[in-house]
């Protein structure tokens, strides 16, 4: 709530700045520029066991925490209303289990860079700009480690598999003044899974698959030129 206090009051000063005067709805062409305070809230929830050496409890289950991280997006307009947008940052995770084993930690710090493309269509209602997307995104681990709950079980390696999903979009604009500068609000929902394997040395000792569809809302202050 503090970023997103500071990055309000950012717009407002930056709006108060003297610059080159812009037709907010001439878009075709232009480019925007969006500095976001962002919350990844993922799932994390097993939805197979594949490979299972080590007798998990039956109803174990588990999920990956939430993830507070600043990101960027850059926009640029096709036409006044549609435009192509993607986004820049990394989100780390830990995964630990709910039921069967509750409080264990099976995955730690597992780095994601959630790469996404968005189509997005503009509506025009005047002092508020909403918008409505979809596009694909491929979640790529960067890093990932074994969680303390597993080490004792001789687990000395974690692996979570990078895999192609596709996300939902909606969100609002709000320009202050003519000078490009504004406000910004989005929200995605992903629908993507991944892979999860624990070894021993070189055996697999347990291989899940995990849904993720994350929730992503985002809040912050654009830059349209």
């Amino acid at each position: 709530m503090k970023t997103l206090l500071m990055l309000g009051g950012a717009a407002l000063a930056l709006a108060a700045t003297p610059a080159m005067a812009q037709d907010d709805t001439d878009r075709a062409g232009s480019v925007q520029f969006k500095v976001l305070g962002t919350a990844v809230l993922p799932d994390g929830a097993i939805t197979d066991v594949n490979v299972d050496l080590v007798g998990l409890p039956a109803n174990t289950q588990t999920e990956a925490n939430n993830n507070f991280v600043p990101t960027i997006a850059i926009e640029y307009f096709l036409t006044d209303n549609v435009s192509i947008e993607t986004i820049a940052g990394t989100t780390q995770h830990d995964v630990d289990a709910v039921s069967g084993l509750p409080g264990a930690e099976l995955v730690s710090d597992a780095l994601l860079l959630p790469a996404t493309v968005t189509a997005k269509y503009h509506f025009d209602l005047g002092g508020v700009k909403p918008y409505v997307g979809g596009g694909v995104a491929y979640f790529m681990w960067l890093s990932d480690k074994p969680g303390a709950a597993t080490i004792p079980l001789g687990v000395t390696d974690t692996d979570l598999s990078d895999e192609f999903g596709f996300a939902l979009q909606a969100g609002f604009d709000v320009p202050l003044g003519d000078n490009g500068f504004g406000l910004t609000f989005d929200a995605k929902r992903y629908f993507i899974d991944t892979t999860a394997r624990w070894f021993a040395g070189n055996t697999l000792a347990i291989e899940t698959e995990h849904k993720l569809d994350p929730w992503v809302l985002s809040a912050g202050v654009a830059y349209r030129f």
